[in-house]
């Protein structure tokens, strides 16, 4: 007998992945998995005007898939998907519900949607899915875009398809992808024709906890009590926890300006970090910075939004890092202005 929904929530697994990835193909061994005496449901997602992907998927009794067509459900699509969903977990009452946009979509803007308090009563959202092809990470332009990065900045668990087509340099370029994203991804999966076990993405969904506060040095001139003002404006700080990381970042108005060498020896004296990146509007050009414990890389780029520097350091009990004092040592590279 099925359990109403009121005291239960549906764990929901939502599967991006840019265009032709193998996100059906993932969905398909997935569902493969589906226990006898259980219902699945699927909510996908395309482009264009007819569904195809659908009839891909199985249509025998325990399978409920609904498709949206035209549009993508993260940015246009709000309501309606928004009804989808709701009449498919009410109607249908799934024990597990699969979430596949169009690999045109942008799934921070659905993962935002659906942790809204009003649908905490009935989901569970597990950790969200990225699946990339692994034969295409050499490839400069595939990885450059913009829509590429966005789904995988927002993943959780990054499933890497088509592994056995994988050349070396495929595989470099993933090892530098795990070092990119380290603070926000909790497991890499490596698949052949999509085949991992439920229990491989079956984990919580863990949102980021950002904390945007004026600069440190601004800070200690309010009273103990008195509470910090809304940033609405750059400059400010920035810090972020997740997956035992921890990430500290600063913005400037692009119209701030600092001496590079004062730049670089600053960021080279830190210690105990995992990476550091930066762009900054210096006496010597727009220069990009990119350390990681193996490479110091830095070098001329384009006019950025602002001036930025981001830190990531792994959390340690017995361990203060004095961000303080990077602040302080970074302001005094600027250029003052006259």
């Amino acid at each position: 007998m099925k359990i109403n929904l009121s005291t239960r929530q549906v764990p929901v697994h939502i599967i991006s992945g840019f265009l032709g990835a193998g996100k059906t193909t993932l969905l398909q061994s997935l569902l493969a998995q589906k226990p006898a005496h259980e219902v699945w449901a699927v909510l996908m997602n395309e482009f264009g005007q007819i569904g195809v992907d659908q009839q891909l998927l199985p249509q025998q009794s325990g399978y409920e898939v609904k498709e949206l067509l035209g549009g993508c459900l993260c940015c246009v699509g709000q309501l309606p998907m928004q009804i989808a969903l709701s009449r498919l977990i009410q109607e249908k009452q799934p024990d597990r519900l699969f979430i596949e946009p169009t690999g045109l979509g942008h799934p921070a803007q659905l993962l935002e949607q659906l942790t809204e308090p009003h649908w905490n009563s009935q989901i569970n959202m597990r950790a969200l899915i990225c699946v990339v092809d692994g034969s295409k990470l050499h490839d400069a332009e595939w990885t450059a875009q913009d829509l590429y990065q966005d789904q995988l900045k927002t993943s959780e668990i990054v499933v890497v398809s088509h592994a056995d087509s994988m050349t070396n340099a495929d595989q470099l370029q993933l090892t530098q992808l795990k070092q990119e994203y380290m603070t926000g991804v909790q497991s890499w999966i490596i698949s052949e024709q999509g085949n991992i076990r439920i229990d491989q993405i079956d984990l919580p969904h863990s949102a980021v906890e950002r904390k945007i506060v004026p600069l440190i040095h601004v800070q200690k001139q309010l009273a103990p009590d008195e509470p910090l003002p809304v940033i609405k404006q750059l400059p400010y700080h920035y810090v972020e926890h997740s997956n035992g990381y921890t990430v500290a970042g600063w913005k400037f108005s692009k119209s701030w300006s600092f001496r590079f060498y004062d730049l670089l020896d600053t960021l080279c004296e830190q210690q105990d970090w995992l990476r550091i990146k930066g762009i900054f509007n210096t006496d010597q050009g727009w220069m990009t910075f990119n350390f990681n414990p193996e490479q110091i890389n830095y070098k001329l780029g384009e006019e950025g939004l602002d001036n930025r520097v981001e830190m990531i350091v792994q959390d340690q009990p017995a361990q203060v890092h004095d961000w303080e004092a990077l602040e302080t040592a970074l302001l005094a590279c600027r250029i003052s202005s006259v």
